[in-house]
């Protein structure tokens, strides 16, 4: 079944006076939610004890969790000790998700910088298949790792790179952050046939039981020349994407996927817009 949530807490949360995550679970569930991303954006810093906490949470709820591993992953470092750390952080990720009862975990593969993109990319997709070999050997090869669209110039992650990527291996799962894709491309992402033109490249590329139940982000989100500036809300009327149309191209393809909402402050509720949205696409 298609699953809608946020991604980590809105400002709503915290302004009811929630304050643990714990909590989110039944704060997601009341608003007709299905899912919630917690993010280690800024490193895995968790113990055994709160994962197996939010776990017993989640569960109760019956709210899938996913995970989001930290932001400064980058499998395109020219150096080997700091890709270790990329691998690591992947891992360490992974593991707590499953403790914490998660099937997926999220990733930003790499950053151009000063290598030729061609050079970068091939450099990602190596160690890629090196990070596959870590899941396997970890046994962790039942999750779902879903490398991610990114939405400046300079990071690696278009659709094209991440369906690449995703051809390593069946552990590879889409992430498709159509914020980030409609960023990058100056507002690429404006009717239904522009979504459909992308979901059927992944289709064709991967197939449609890898491309079922993919993952997605979704958020409006400013842009300039060099991609992403930041994200928004859905109250903004001058960027895009908008959801209408992808609702539409999903209700079409018959996809159902993973959506998880990125807007800044109000993911919770623009969430629950997207579901209403959905709902009522032909």
């Amino acid at each position: 079944m298609i699953k809608f949530g946020p991604s980590g807490n809105s400002v709503s949360f915290y302004a009811e006076g929630y304050t643990h995550t714990e909590e989110a679970a039944k704060y997601v569930k009341e608003r007709g939610l299905d899912c919630f991303e917690y993010s280690f954006g800024r490193g895995v810093r968790m113990s055994e004890e709160k994962a197996l906490s939010l776990r017993r949470a989640f569960e109760a709820q019956g709210v899938e969790i996913s995970v989001h591993a930290p932001y400064f992953i980058n499998f395109a470092n020219p150096s080997d000790e700091m890709a270790a750390k990329s691998y690591e952080y992947v891992l360490q990720s992974a593991n707590m998700a499953r403790l914490m009862g998660a099937k997926r975990v999220v990733f930003h593969p790499a950053a151009q910088g000063k290598a030729e993109r061609a050079e970068a990319v091939a450099l990602t997709k190596e160690r890629l298949k090196i990070l596959r070999d870590y899941i396997y050997m970890n046994g962790l090869q039942q999750m779902k790792f879903c490398p991610e669209t990114m939405g400046k110039i300079a990071q690696i992650g278009t659709v094209e790179e991440i369906a690449e990527f995703c051809g390593i291996d069946e552990i590879f799962t889409p992430c498709v952050d159509f914020g980030h894709v409609n960023a990058r491309e100056g507002g690429s992402l404006k009717t239904e046939d522009d979504y459909l033109s992308l979901l059927n490249f992944l289709i064709d590329r991967l197939g449609i039981e890898r491309m079922r139940d993919f993952h997605v982000h979704f958020s409006k989100i400013m842009y300039s020349a060099k991609g992403e500036v930041k994200h928004l809300t859905f109250a903004d009327e001058t960027y895009g994407p908008e959801f209408a149309p992808l609702a539409a191209a999903l209700k079409k393809t018959g996809l159902q996927p993973y959506i998880v909402c990125e807007s800044d402050g109000t993911q919770a509720e623009d969430a629950a817009e997207m579901k209403k949205i959905y709902d009522r696409a032909l």
